[in-house]
């Protein structure tokens, strides 16, 4: 199973590097990673996706709460959350398909960044299965000659939150 992982740690140097070694230590592979500033400049959050079972995600959970300079960990799968993926892309399209490809990517919520006379670049933001069948749709009309896609981010639902600090 899929598992969307958000770790809240100290803004320390070799943070990230203990994270992501308990990760390549214990044999478990990690599909996207982002890391950002918060609203606590002292603080980054990591997002990272992996796969698993949930008794291995948990024992995850449970190594990456030891790291002296981790400060939360939240599995946000297990509950309501919004995800999201920026990816980029650089396509060639023939004059002729230009505007149907044009058309089919607003249609999709993404956006014309750099139009070329032989092609354009693109950005969508979207969920990762959104954005994976927007390439595959776009490949139809159109040459990919590079995708670059940021790795999910997500956030829990803002419901939820509130219910948890009211308990």
């Amino acid at each position: 199973m899929r598992h969307i992982i958000a770790i809240s740690l100290q803004n320390e140097a070799g943070a990230l590097t203990r994270v992501a070694g308990l990760f390549s230590t214990r044999g478990y592979n990690i599909e996207s990673l982002s890391v950002a500033a918060t609203e606590d400049p002292t603080v980054s959050r990591i997002t990272l996706v992996t796969r698993g079972s949930d008794s291995v995600v948990r024992q995850i959970v449970s190594q990456l709460n030891k790291l002296i300079d981790v400060v939360a960990v939240d599995d946000m799968t297990q509950g309501r959350h919004f995800e999201r993926e920026l990816a980029l892309l650089k396509l060639r399209v023939r004059r002729e398909q230009a505007d149907a490809v044009r058309g089919y990517v607003i249609r999709a919520g993404g956006r014309v960044i750099d139009p070329a006379n032989d092609g354009f670049v693109v950005e969508l933001t979207a969920s990762e299965a959104e954005i994976d069948k927007f390439i595959a749709d776009l490949a139809k009309g159109a040459e990919l000659l590079e995708v670059v896609r940021s790795g999910a981010v997500g956030i829990s639902r803002l419901e939820s939150e509130m219910r948890q600090r009211s308990a």
